[in-house]
């Protein structure tokens, strides 16, 4: 048991309240206590203490005491002595959904006689949060800076939160959160709170591109983020998944390898949402320390462990989202006062890192891309580029159409004759690529993403597409479809027997096989190669995983050049 003189304590933390009363007439003497070695009942060295916006940390060897403080932000409430009670207890029970035997109880600090006590017979003035201290150099992040991070070691950790995911608790009211207006809700106000920092810390032109970014994916995407709750992707998740918070340990020094720490447990909003969410602040995070390839590995074994091909199609949206809340944070914390010269000028650095990071995320998802959806008939081209077309909820364009449209036909109605002739001769074939092109043009003209359907196998059509998009600053991605002959003429065969837009049947295979001209000028920046005789989960998880790459490498070039 240890005495000191009870002061009252001041915080200056922006927005903060503070209890009034006699319990936080106790608070500076608790902090005093907890930083003292001989008030605890165990053996005690040295006390290391860490301190966040939101808590203090005690770390006394073998054991942490986590005292939050009392302060509220408006996403959290930590005012009265009841509140945090009731906040450690659920940070206790929610985090041992990914951990064991390190979260041990709540305890509380008594007022006694003649000073403070651990769960001492007297009135408790304070609690705090009883954790088993983990070694630091075991961190994901430690390791990731040692290259100690094996292959073995993420095929493990996908595992574990593909478990956890599949487990996870979902329902309508968790489903809520993932509805477009309470993403609204949760970018825009981070926005609101990040914009006094504006220009002092961010810059005022990207803040408002990145604004403007965030709603028009939230508009353009509705549909995708409806499907991510239909399908079952929104659950009761960690929260604040990084890599700080994730430990690898000797199985014969800790009786379970990986240890995940510190969800959030002050607002359910925070941790209610799309696994992809989720997953974007654990990427969000290599991509910060320089280890893009380990969380790539990471996010494609999740996209296979869950059949999730979809998650890569909002992961740059969610990971900007990410940056862009430890960019508030870091704000925050650097004008709240309490910090030494040297720690906020590091809080404002990382700040505008973040930020910078957010931004080009920002730029990623927003910067059009022209598909370009190809190959030779019968390779199952319109199956992937309507399946595309879907779930990216992109305009999709057929040649097919097309074609049947400018020459007077039904979409449905036949107009099959011999390779070359008819609507396909050499002259209406280019007339076709000509309004194509018109159709790209616009779409890409107002900043939109299209999927084009074509079996562009002449250079020349492919070079005029690459042109527009250099012209018009977009991306451009061919999706090469690809099936072995036996599975091309199966195809055909099917289709000379039932209604098709498409007029290309068996008798047509040969010729137009040797008038194809191979993609071998493309560069496999541009060249996505795929084989459609697998299962179509399977092809779309290709997809988008490399085009998921592919993007981000194109958009950064072009913001460089």
């Amino acid at each position: 048991m240890v005495t000191h003189a009870a002061d009252q304590l001041k915080i200056s933390c922006p927005g903060a309240k503070i209890e009034s009363g006699s319990n936080a007439t106790h608070r500076m003497a608790v902090e005093l206590a907890l930083s003292d070695p001989s008030f605890y009942p165990h053996p005690v060295k040295r006390i290391q203490i860490e301190e966040t916006h939101i808590s203090k940390v005690f770390l006394t060897g073998d054991f942490v005491y986590k005292l939050k403080k009392p302060v509220d932000l408006g996403f959290l409430d930590f005012t009265s002595l009841e509140k945090r009670r009731r906040f450690c207890e659920k940070e206790v029970l929610l985090n041992r959904r990914f951990s064991r035997e390190v979260y041990l109880d709540v305890v509380a600090i008594t007022l006694e006689r003649d000073g403070y006590a651990l769960n001492g017979p007297g009135k408790p003035v304070e609690y705090v949060v009883r954790m088993r201290q983990l070694p630091r150099d075991k961190t994901m992040l430690e390791l990731m800076k040692q290259g100690k991070v094996k292959d073995v070691m993420l095929q493990e950790l996908v595992r574990l939160l593909s478990r956890f995911y599949e487990g996870a608790q979902r329902g309508p009211e968790i489903d809520a959160y993932g509805s477009r207006r309470a993403i609204e809700l949760n970018t825009e106000e981070d926005f609101i709170d990040t914009e006094p920092f504006v220009p002092s810390i961010l810059n005022k032109k990207k803040f408002s591109h990145l604004h403007q970014a965030v709603l028009s994916f939230i508009e353009d995407r509705a549909e995708l983020l409806q499907r991510r709750i239909s399908t079952g992707f929104i659950r009761d998740c960690h929260g604040d998944l990084r890599l700080g918070h994730i430990y690898f340990l000797d199985r014969n020094d800790f009786p379970n390898g990986i240890q995940i720490i510190d969800c959030i447990e002050f607002n359910d909003r925070f941790r209610y949402g799309d696994v992809a969410a989720d997953l974007a602040f654990l990427a969000m995070e290599l991509d910060y320390y320089c280890f893009s390839e380990a969380g790539q590995a990471l996010l494609t074994g999740y996209a296979r462990a869950a059949d999730d091909p979809e998650v890569f199609l909002v992961l740059d949206f969610y990971k900007c989202y990410r940056a862009h809340v430890r960019c508030k944070v870091e704000c925050i914390r650097q004008s709240a006062g309490d910090l030494l010269a040297s720690k906020a000028t590091l809080a404002v650095e990382r700040a505008k890192r973040y930020f910078d990071l957010a931004y080009q995320y920002a730029a990623t998802f927003s910067h059009p891309t022209l598909w370009i959806v190809c190959g030779l008939i019968g390779s199952g081209k319109s199956t992937i580029a309507s399946e595309m077309s879907e779930r990216m909820c992109l305009r999709i364009h057929e040649s097919d159409a097309i074609r049947k449209k400018f020459f007077g036909f039904r979409p449905r109605e036949p107009a099959v004759k011999p390779y070359g002739e008819g609507i396909y001769t050499p002259v209406a074939t280019a007339q076709t690529y000509e309004r194509i092109l018109l159709a790209a043009r616009e779409e890409l003209f107002s900043g939109k993403s299209v999927i084009l359907d074509a079996t562009f196998g002449r250079r020349q059509h492919r070079d005029a597409f690459r042109c527009l998009a250099e012209e018009m600053g977009a991306n451009v991605i061919f999706v090469e479809c690809l099936s072995p002959d036996s599975v091309l003429r199966q195809r055909l065969a099917v289709r000379q027997a039932q209604a098709s837009i498409s007029d290309a049947r068996l008798q047509h295979l040969e010729a137009h096989r040797r008038a194809f001209e191979p993609l071998t000028e493309l560069a496999g920046d541009i060249h996505l190669p795929v084989r459609t005789d697998q299962p179509l989960q399977q092809i779309l998880q290709q997809i988008f995983s490399t085009a998921y790459l592919l993007e981000g490498k194109q958009s950064t070039e072009s913001q460089l050049v």
